[in-house]
């Protein structure tokens, strides 16, 4: 018996909303079809997002993704489409979605798309020194 997949993006109230953290997901088994000539295209999808007040449910996202195997995308498209859902029901502060598909026809493709929350800027980097002791010397 198979898993049927779903359109349908589940949520859950974000557990730390009063901070700035990443969330990052690797969904390396994403498969879809070639609009032209309906072979399947391959891809590694990295998901990285700063939450607001929800975040993605992982099951959804799982059947979700394996929603689009039987369907003809051009890559830019499916990259898009899939990031517009995300933010459609996370309305996150900040999310990117990188796709790199797999090599057909001699060419890889990567698509980048992202979103930023109006107004929301990221706070600086803090970089911290490496604090290590230095090496004892015996004599």
């Amino acid at each position: 018996m198979t898993t049927p997949t779903s359109k349908t993006l589940d949520t859950f109230a974000n557990p730390a909303p009063h901070r700035d953290y990443q969330i990052h997901m690797e969904i390396p088994e994403f498969t879809c079809l070639c609009p032209k000539t309906g072979q399947p295209d391959f891809a590694n999808l990295t998901l990285d997002y700063i939450a607001d007040k929800h975040c993605v449910e992982l099951k959804s996202l799982k059947l979700y993704v394996w929603s689009f195997r039987d369907e003809g995308h051009f890559h830019e498209a499916v990259t898009n489409r899939i990031l517009d859902d995300l933010v459609k029901v996370l309305k996150p502060r900040y999310i990117r979605l990188t796709a790199k598909f797999y090599v057909r026809g001699g060419v890889f493709t990567n698509v980048v798309a992202e979103h930023r929350k109006k107004g929301w800027q990221p706070a600086a980097r803090v970089e911290l020194e490496n604090f290590a002791p230095a090496p004892s010397v015996r004599g």
